[in-house]
């Protein structure tokens, strides 16, 4: 159990990394890291909406997609919630790079 969540903390500090770069590769694959629960991290449908939604702004496709699918499974609160992290992000790291 110890060795998947480190794991998992090691899948998500690399592509976090990553993803503050701008890369939408990393972003979309956070949103199924989180979607699916790959890698032994936690299904948790919100943080999978804000990287498919991270991911689709920085034209990824398949995140629109994904975003959209989840999206059925989610209250509007928690779509709601999921936009509020996406934008406080997307804040953190331009301030961040400035």
């Amino acid at each position: 159990m110890a060795s998947s969540r480190k794991s998992a903390e090691f899948l998500i500090e690399s592509r976090l990394n990553d993803a503050a770069q701008g890369d939408s590769s990393a972003l979309y694959d956070l949103g199924v890291a989180y979607s699916t629960g790959s890698g032994g991290i936690d299904v948790d449908l919100i943080e999978a909406h804000k990287w498919f939604n991270l991911a689709a702004l920085n034209g990824s496709a398949e995140a629109m997609t994904c975003r959209a699918e989840i999206s059925y499974e989610m209250t509007a609160r928690e779509i709601a919630e999921a936009q509020r992290d996406a934008r406080a992000w997307l804040q953190a790291t331009q301030r961040a790079a400035a």
